[in-house]
């Protein structure tokens, strides 16, 4: 059994998320979940980016539902 280190910290939450999965492409990992997060502003219903929970992380939001996280691989 092969175990990934993500870069994703504590600070996202994940380990409460049971439908998660991460991608490794080269340097780069993107890690797709479903947002549970509280949004305290209007949401684009189509797209939303941002930027993320940990320095060099780019978040976007895909129809309100689905979060992309996007970082650099450690």
């Amino acid at each position: 059994m092969t175990t990934l280190h993500s870069s994703f910290g504590s600070r996202f939450g994940l380990e409460y998320m049971p439908t998660s999965f991460l991608v490794r492409m080269g340097k780069r990992e993107l890690l797709v979940c479903r947002d549970f997060r509280k949004r305290y502003y209007a949401v684009n219903p189509i797209m939303e980016c941002d930027t993320g929970v940990q320095a060099g992380h780019l978040e976007v939001l895909m129809f309100r539902r689905w979060l992309l996280i996007l970082s650099k691989a450690h």
